[in-house]
C-alpha cells in the first residue's frame, strides 16, 4: 500500500465501492449475500416505518398551531430539525441492527473472501445450517458488545451538548468519526476475531494503516447515506475490509481459524 497519506486515504475510502466488481467475479460469493441482502431490506423497511409513524406521533401531531408569521417559521424549523433528527435515529438504528443480524452471515462472507484472497484451502467457509448455528450464538455476542460500546460512546458525546456554545459545535464532527472509527472495528473485526486478536491488537492494527482506515470508514459511512445503497453496504464494506486488509499485507500476520472449528470466548 502506498505511504502517501492521501494515497492511503482513497484507497481505503474505494475499498467497499471495489468489493462490488470483486463479488460481481466470484459468484461463489452470492450465497451468502442473498439472505443478509433480504434482511437489510426488511429492517431497512421496518425502521423507516417506525421512524415515520414516530414523526408523526411525536412531531406533528403536537406542533404549536397559530397564525402569526412567526409560528409559521416555528413551525418550519421544528419539522426540519425532527426529520433529520428522525434521518439520524434511522441511520444509526438501521446501522447496529443490520449488522448485529446478518453478522453471522457477514463471518462466513469474510471468511470466504480471505480464502479466495489467499488460496488457503482450509480458509473457505462452508454455507451450512450446521456452521452457521455451530458460530451464531458467538458471533452475536461479540456484535452485541460492540454495538453496546458503540451506542455508550454516542450516549456520552450527546452530553456535549449542555456545555454552552463548544458543545453543539464539537458534537457533529466527534459524532461522525465515531461512527467512523466503529465502522472500521466492525467490518474489520471478522478478520480480527478468526486471528483471536484482542482489542488492543486490532486498534494496533488500525492505527499502523489509520488513514486508510479512515478512508474506509469514511467510504462505508458516505455508502449507508445514500439512499438505497444501504442494501448492498454491509456485504460490500465486509469484502471490502478484507480485501484492504489483504493488499496492507495483515492477512498473513497470523494464522487463519476457519468459523467451523472456532472456539468459543474468542476476544471482541
Amino acid at each position: 500500500m502506498s505511504r502517501n497519506p492521501f494515497s492511503s486515504f482513497y484507497n481505503g475510502f474505494m475499498s467497499p465501492f471495489k468489493a462490488f466488481g470483486f463479488i460481481k467475479g466470484h459468484r461463489k460469493l452470492y450465497k451468502f449475500i442473498v439472505i443478509p441482502f433480504l434482511i437489510n431490506l426488511t429492517t431497512f423497511s421496518l425502521v423507516v416505518w417506525l421512524g415515520a409513524g414516530f414523526f408523526q406521533e411525536q412531531v406533528m401531531s403536537r406542533m404549536p398551531q397559530g397564525d402569526a408569521w412567526y409560528w409559521l417559521i416555528l413551525q418550519y424549523f421544528v419539522i426540519a430539525l425532527a426529520f433529520l433528527l428522525t434521518l439520524v435515529l434511522i441511520f444509526f438504528t438501521f446501522t447496529a441492527v443490520g449488522c448485529l443480524i446478518a453478522s453471522p452471515f457477514n463471518d462466513l462472507l469474510s471468511e470466504y473472501t480471505e480464502a479466495l484472497l489467499t488460496g488457503r484451502k482450509d480458509g473457505g467457509a462452508t454455507f451450512s445450517i450446521l456452521a452457521l448455528g455451530r458460530d451464531t450464538a458467538q458471533t452475536m455476542w461479540i456484535e452485541v458488545k460492540k454495538i453496546s460500546v458503540f451506542f455508550a460512546g454516542m450516549l456520552l458525546l450527546l452530553l456535549l451538548h449542555f456545555v454552552p456554545v463548544a458543545g453543539p459545535l464539537l458534537y457533529p464532527p466527534l459524532s461522525v468519526s465515531w461512527t467512523v472509527f466503529f465502522l472500521v472495528m466492525e467490518y474489520t473485526g471478522y478478520v480480527f476475531t478468526r486471528r483471536k486478536m484482542g482489542v488492543k491488537e486490532q486498534a494496533g492494527v488500525v492505527f499502523r494503516h489509520f488513514t486508510m482506515m479512515c478512508g474506509f470508514g469514511t467510504g462505508v459511512f458516505l455508502m449507508l447515506a445514500v439512499p438505497f445503497m444501504q442494501f448492498f453496504c454491509i456485504p460490500l464494506a465486509v469484502v471490502g475490509a478484507v480485501r484492504m486488509l489483504h493488499q496492507a499485507g495483515e492477512l498473513e500476520a497470523g494464522p487463519e481459524v476457519p468459523a467451523a472449528r472456532r472456539t468459543k470466548g474468542a476476544p471482541m
